[in-house]
């Protein structure tokens, strides 16, 4: 068995990245803030302090590809920004497949009471616990 790792997950959006923490001994996921990004470029010194407080031992980044597999240019930018975490904040980073979250983290949101306007209250840090999860269940 190879020793527990603390994680961070980043769920990339030209607007909003979510942020989850979690660890790999409990396999648990915590959805934790929401970074505001304009055009896909998050406030890095926000990330930096998000890392230096967690000091995680990876990073997870959703990859939005599309649902028969194949990239998109949204999934194209997400993987630059996996590269660019990984060069500036000096953590191994893990892609990891993300279809179908942001619809699971708003049917969880809906079931537990949320109004439904997804702009004006985002949800994206759920949705990157959910991708979190996600890659804790394949361990």
């Amino acid at each position: 068995m190879t020793r527990p790792e603390s994680l961070i997950a980043l769920d990339f959006g030209l607007r909003n990245i979510g942020v989850a923490v979690g660890n790999s001994l409990s396999r648990t996921a915590q959805p934790l803030t929401i970074v505001s990004a304009r055009d896909g470029v998050p406030d890095w010194s926000v990330l930096t302090a998000l890392t230096n407080e967690w000091k995680p031992d990876r990073i997870i980044v959703g990859h939005p590809l599309n649902m028969d597999g194949s990239a998109s240019e949204l999934s194209q930018r997400a993987s630059k920004f996996a590269r660019q975490v990984e060069g500036r904040l000096g953590r191994p980073v893990t892609l990891v497949d993300e279809r179908l979250s942001s619809r699971e983290a708003k049917a969880l949101a809906l079931s537990q009471g949320h109004h439904g306007d997804f702009a004006a209250d985002p949800i994206d840090d759920h949705a990157a616990a959910i991708i979190l999860t996600t890659w804790l269940n394949d361990l």
